[in-house]
């Protein structure tokens, strides 16, 4: 059984704030936002699934103090099943380096494409293996699947104009903003209004 995500976008008003009202309030649902299901992104993030190739960002937190009306609302349903419940704020995100690498060396060969100022951008993870096979030699589909456990670390391969490698994603590459994009653009706009304390994004997983 596979695991998805589930979660709210919240905020509350910490720019012109109104002392008497610091509650906070829920913006919109992350099924609005993100509709995909990286166990990579989710352990990266929440510690769900992927546990060992990067240090999470926010495990294990449980709801939020003084979580949402319509976080409860939404969660309620799933309240008996979900696991890994959590929370972060934009301030946390936004303090991230995004550049770190992971513990661990992938198993899968990275493939890269030559971008406009020339530097190699990470295109995909286990792209065009029937070329990659060819490069190497290797016939056996496990070895093909797992080159980060048949080479050394920083192995490459060139051709032409991209370029096959054993090495480490970076945090960036589990979180794109090609999937995570959305989500993060939303709470940047808010915080501009809210502070980056004031927006945060709480989440729970099924299965």
């Amino acid at each position: 059984m596979g695991t998805d995500i589930h979660g709210l976008i919240e905020c509350r008003w910490d720019h012109w704030l109104d002392e008497d009202d610091r509650s906070w309030r829920g913006v919109i649902s992350l099924d609005h936002l993100y509709n995909g299901c990286s166990y990579l992104a989710f352990g990266c993030l929440f510690g769900v699934r992927d546990t060992t190739t990067f240090r999470p960002l926010a495990d294990c937190r449980g709801l939020p103090a003084g979580v949402s009306q319509e976080a409860l609302a939404d969660f309620e349903p799933w309240s008996s099943d979900a696991t890994g419940t959590s929370w972060i704020t934009w301030a946390e995100l936004a303090a991230t380096d995004w550049n770190e690498a992971a513990n661990e060396v992938d198993d899968c060969v990275h493939e890269y494409r030559r971008s406009q100022d020339g530097t190699w951008e990470l295109h995909g993870r286990n792209t065009c293996l029937d070329r990659f096979a060819q490069l190497t030699g290797l016939a056996d589909p496990h070895a093909l699947y797992r080159a980060g456990r048949v080479y050394p670390e920083d192995t490459e391969w060139p051709d032409d104009d991209r370029l096959f490698r054993v090495g480490r994603l970076r945090r960036k590459h589990a979180v794109p903003d090609s999937e995570w994009g959305a989500v993060w653009s939303v709470m940047r706009t808010l915080a501009g209004l809210h502070g980056d304390e004031g927006v945060r994004l709480v989440v729970w997983f099924d299965g």
